[in-house]
């Protein structure tokens, strides 16, 4: 049984996971080296395809994202529901 996908989308985060880390001026490697400081083992690879929309997201990737880019988990699913469409 494959993932499961909603509107052909792993995850609904990709676009403003992408929009975030673009604003803070911080590869996906630099992403990965602040999500290691607090204890969340992800790989540039892992990072690319979350944002490509290849990868499903865990609920607690999602928090340790919003903390390292200094956002809200609310910021990180803004526009969700565009997916829903």
């Amino acid at each position: 049984m494959g993932a499961r996908k909603l509107n052909n989308k792993l995850n609904i985060i990709s676009a403003n996971l992408s929009k975030y880390r673009n604003i803070r001026k911080m590869s996906q490697n630099a992403m990965c080296n602040q999500l290691a400081l607090i204890g969340v083992t992800l790989y540039a690879n892992d990072i690319y395809k979350i944002e490509h929309n290849k990868r499903t997201v865990k609920d607690y990737e999602l928090y340790a994202f919003a903390k390292v880019l200094n956002v809200t988990c609310e910021q990180l699913l803004e526009d969700a529901d565009k997916n829903f469409i």
